[in-house]
């Protein structure tokens, strides 16, 4: 006969029953916490945000997101920085040059001196400080409406492409195709050639998005019959959205990442643009400032001054190794299979 101890059936019954371990889906490890907070992370962020937090880790994209802020602070402030310096683009200073040389620049590295910070003009003693802060605004100017022009157009005709489809894709997609068959530098030099007395920030900003739409539009032409068959978009369509309300709310914001990223990279491409034109002498004309103006006049005296082919020459480097590495880096994070392809 088996005796049990007293009290040792209130104990057990007392005891909790150890939890069960959760469900594991067969052949699949547990998932570190690690990744799993990560994962959570990721999925709760907006591309936005995720351009953050990614842009925080890259020191290289970091100081190049730094140089395009100050070139564009520069840009905005550009006058009150050419009266901090003390000279305005145009005006003349013959006494920073010596006329017996040829109007060589006084002093050591082109006449860099605590009145000019960045050296002169040969011959004309223009302060170069104030012509490349001058510059940058007109440079940016042109590149910044000019890429709003291409995107918008771009955008506009891509998305209209891509879902409607039919004719309205046919006709456009000719279109893209003659407009990027067009040898458009020789286009544009034509066309600023002709037009002598327009504006010329005005013309060379409609020249130049009249040839770089078509590029765009392919890329959101692409996104957008890949975005009109998803799910939500039907379930849209069968609740009686309209095609503006499913065009703005579903398409749009599936085509932003991509989109954004490429105008990121369109900007530097619009620089090197407006600098070729007018180092070819059909852009901005003088005594306007432009940075490949002054690379253009500096041919002439690069083996006597050589900093005044310098110095412009790296303000525009700079401008666009800093725009062409931000827009690689958010064309890496907000579009990765266009990166990869």
């Amino acid at each position: 006969m088996t005796t049990t101890a007293p009290g040792a059936g209130g104990e057990a019954a007392k005891t909790p029953a150890p939890a069960p371990a959760p469900a594991q889906a067969p052949g699949r490890p547990p998932a570190p916490a690690a990744e799993d907070g990560r994962a959570a992370a990721a999925t709760g962020s907006s591309p936005w945000q995720l351009a953050r937090r990614e842009l925080r880790r890259r020191p290289a994209v970091r100081v190049s997101l730094g140089v395009v802020l100050l070139f564009v602070l520069m840009a905005a402030t550009a006058p009150w920085l050419g009266a901090l310096g003390g000279w305005s683009p145009e005006e003349f200073d013959k006494s920073a040059i010596d006329p017996y040389l040829g109007g060589q620049p006084l002093g050591s590295l082109g006449g860099i001196s605590p009145d000019h910070w960045l050296g002169v003009e040969p011959v004309t003693g223009r302060d170069l400080f104030a012509r490349v802060v001058h510059g940058a605004q007109v440079s940016l100017l042109i590149a910044f409406a000019a890429t709003a022009i291409v995107v918008v157009a771009g955008t506009a005709a891509g998305i209209a492409a891509g879902y409607f489809g039919g004719r309205t894709d046919t006709v456009l997609s000719r279109l893209m195709d003659l407009t990027m068959s067009f040898p458009s530098l020789i286009f544009m030099i034509a066309m600023l050639s002709v037009a002598k007395d327009a504006n010329r920030i005005l013309l060379m900003t409609a020249v130049i998005g009249v040839f770089g739409w078509p590029g765009v539009a392919r890329v959101v032409r692409g996104q957008t019959l890949s975005l009109k068959h998803r799910e939500y978009v039907d379930a849209a369509r069968v609740g009686g959205a309209g095609s503006w309300r499913i065009l703005t709310r579903d398409i749009l914001p599936g085509v932003s990442g991509p989109v954004i990223a490429y105008t990121t990279l369109l900007i530097p491409g619009m620089i090197s643009t407006e600098a070729a034109l007018s180092y070819l002498g059909v852009g901005v004309r003088p005594p306007t400032p432009s940075w490949g103006q002054m690379i253009a006049e500096s041919v002439a005296f690069y083996e006597t001054d050589p900093m005044y082919f310098v110095i412009p020459s790296t303000f525009l480097f700079l401008a666009v190794l800093a725009f062409t590495l931000l827009g690689d880096a958010l064309r890496d994070i907000l579009d990765p299979r266009g990166g990869r392809s």
